[in-house]
This record gives structure tokens, sequence and C-alpha cells, in this order.
């Protein structure tokens, strides 16, 4: 979908925009009643606000950037036309609402959002047929794609968060394999973007000295995490960064922490794990790979286990190289022990907001989860989140020290 022209990208944005609203229709049988009304929390955005801005990003980036041509070569801050809808920048601009005010706003109901996404829609859409099948010309339309399926994503684990009932698989147990053992190498991480679609976090390519390594070929798994809580892992502050230790401590105090999120259960003696999944609680396999666990909880287990997170590098080294000898991603997101930070070379694409402001303060999670579109998942996409994020569906492999 990264090299995607005009037909293809007219099916996929309307694929992406049936699968925003068959979410929200997921929403408004749990929350219709009570006007979709949700607390105000960090990790939350009201549902309306959230079904408004997948429309506003794309009429703002295509139906009304006349630069929207020039891809990345933009202006980000050059005139733009009007929205059909008068209050679209004051309800869902990202860069300019901020996050705790969104429950404050008089939105629109949701009838009314779901006209302003078609009719947005069918604007791109027409504009789209009058497109080049050039890449400038079709960057906005791939940032848009792209912009709504990690948004569907995040309907997904506020469904999570909130306990709504959603039908979809969760990842199974999986083979567990020996680590594997990865030759040194040297790697060019990044990608140019003269051919198809980059985010600015990617860019640009430069070559890293890898040296051997071994990793493991998945992802942690609950048999493995119960050893861990077993072992007080969960009350050893030498297992734990002081930052890390203080999160705990906080989460300790106020919900009583001493295993991953909505984990309700885990057994000492019996090995047992009942962690809730979209509001029913679930007894997990001990092959199942370990979700909602924070950077700082993954790090404690690693240094727990003798091991460490793997670099970002290792990582994309491995997804490429040793697919065939076992190595397994795309179940849960993985954290890694990056922080990010830009490629050399880096600068940013028109949509300031997406990487720069997060430089320094994140740490890079690698893969995909089984909640990501089949056609976001790229082996050098690289996503982040704060250290203390565990409402993702996100775990964690480890390296050999």
């Amino acid at each position: 979908m990264r090299r995607a022209g005009r037909d293809l990208l007219s099916l996929a944005l309307m694929d992406a925009r049936n699968h925003t609203l068959h979410w929200m229709g997921q929403y408004e049988t749990a929350l219709g009643a009570s006007h979709f009304a949700v607390p105000c929390a960090p990790e939350l955005n009201p549902p309306l606000w959230e079904l408004g801005h997948v429309g506003w990003f794309q009429e703002y980036w295509i139906g009304r950037n006349l630069q929207r041509q020039l891809g990345r070569r933009c202006d980000p801050s050059a005139t733009r036309l009007a929205s059909i809808e008068p209050q679209a920048d004051r309800w869902w601009d990202s860069g300019q609402v901020a996050h705790d005010s969104r429950w404050a706003l008089a939105l629109p109901d949701v009838s009314s959002i779901k006209t302003y996404l078609l009719d947005t829609l069918e604007s791109t859409l027409e504009l789209l047929e009058k497109t080049p099948d050039e890449d400038d010309a079709l960057y906005f339309y791939r940032l848009a794609l792209f912009h709504e399926d990690m948004h569907g994503e995040a309907l997904i684990y506020m469904a999570q968060t909130l306990g709504l009932a959603l039908e979809l698989k969760t990842p199974g147990p999986g083979t567990v394999r020996e680590p594997l053992l990865l030759p040194a190498t040297r790697w060019q991480l990044g990608s140019a973007g003269s051919s198809g679609f980059t985010f600015d976090n990617e860019r640009a390519p430069h070559e890293v000295q890898v040296p051997e390594f071994e990793i493991d070929a998945q992802t942690v798994t609950w048999a493995q995490f119960v050893e861990f809580v077993d072992d007080s892992g969960y009350d050893r502050p030498e297992l734990w960064q002081p930052e890390g230790w203080q999160w705990l401590q906080e989460k300790a105090a106020d919900e009583g922490r001493r295993g991953p999120r909505y984990v309700d259960q885990i057994g000492v003696a019996s090995g047992a794990v009942m962690q809730t999944r979209f509001g029913t609680a679930r007894r997990m396999l001990g092959g199942q790979p370990v979700m909602h666990v924070s950077w700082w909880e993954a790090d404690a287990w690693c240094r727990w286990a003798g091991r460490r997170l793997p670099a970002e590098v290792e990582w994309e080294v491995a997804a490429h190289n040793a697919g065939r000898r076992g190595f397994r991603w795309g179940d849960v997101w993985e954290w890694t022990g990056t922080t990010c930070q830009p490629y050399p070379g880096f600068s940013a694409d028109p949509y300031r907001d997406y990487s720069e402001p997060w430089f320094g303060t994140h740490k890079v999670l690698r893969g995909a989860s089984f909640a990501t579109r089949d056609r976001m998942k790229n082996p050098r996409y690289r996503n982040f989140y704060l250290p203390g994020r565990d409402d993702i569906f996100v775990g964690f492999r480890s390296c050999a020290l």
C-alpha cells in the first residue's frame, strides 16, 4: 500500500472508512444511551472526537490543501480552503485542541459527524480521480489512509480500556522455539523515500554496524512472565529502573498493581493468569504472548532473566533475515530498548506533530498487533509510546546480554 496507485488507494480509503464506521457502530451499541460518555483519561479520547478527527485530518490535508500535489514539499502553513464544517478546526484540530479540553467541546451528534465523514470522503475520492499516479501527488492520500488505520486500531484498544464487548480474535499460543543467533552485519536503517510512501521518522537511510546477537524467536509468553511474578518481581526494586519503580508504586497505590494491566489473577501456585479482554475475564494459556505490559515491566523482566530488550536495529535485522528460521512477529506490538530519536538527516514532513514532538521521551515499538490492519504492517515501521503506556496491545521479546 505504500506504493499504491489511484485505483487501489480509492478502494483502500473506502475500506478504511467502513472499518472506522464498523467499530463506531460497536460504540453506539455500548455507549449510545449515555451519549458516548467516557472518563477523561490520558489514554482515551471522547469517541465522537475520535470519529470527527479522522474526517477532519483527511479534509485538512487533502480537500482543503491547495498544495496537496507537492507532497512532502508542501508548506504546512500555507492558506487553506474553508472546511465544509465551519467549526471543524475548533473541534478536531489535534494540534490546537488540548487533550483534556476535548471532553468539554459541544460536539455534533453521531449522525451529523457521519455525514461529515461521508462528505469529506466523497470529496477526497473525486480529487483522487484527477490526481497523477506519482508519489508526490499521492503522498497525502497515503498519509490519510494510514492515519485512519492508526485511529481504527486506537478505537479497538480504547474499547479494551473501557471494557466494551468487541468480537475480535486475540492471539493464541504459538510454537516456542529456541533463541536465534544472528551474525554481525552492516545494516541500512531507514528508507530513502524515493519510491513510495515513508513516514518522516523512517528517513534518512544510514548504515549501522550490528554486532552478533541472540534474540528470542517469539515474544515472551505468559508462562515465562508468571515465573517473574512468582519470584517477587513486582516487589524487588533492584530489578527496576528508578523511574520504573516510581511508576510501579503509583500503580500499586492506585490499583494494587502486581501484574500486567487488566490482569485479575496471576497465580503463584497454579500459574494461572486471568486477564480481562473486552470486558470478559479470560484464562490465558501459558504459550500465549504476554500483553498489556509497560516498558518498565518489560525492562524489569529482562533484568530478572539476565537478558535485555533488543535495540530497534536488532529487531529489524531479525524481522528481515530470520523469518524462515522461526522469527515470528505481528501478534502484539513489541517494546525495544531504543529511545525514539530522529535518524541522521531527519527532516520533518508537513504534518509536524507526527514525530518531532516525541523524540527523546518515547520508546520505540516495532512489529504490529492483532488489531493492526495488514497494510500497516511493515518491518521498518517505527511506533512510539511513553514507557508507562500499557493500554495498547503490547508485549516484548529479549536478547542475550
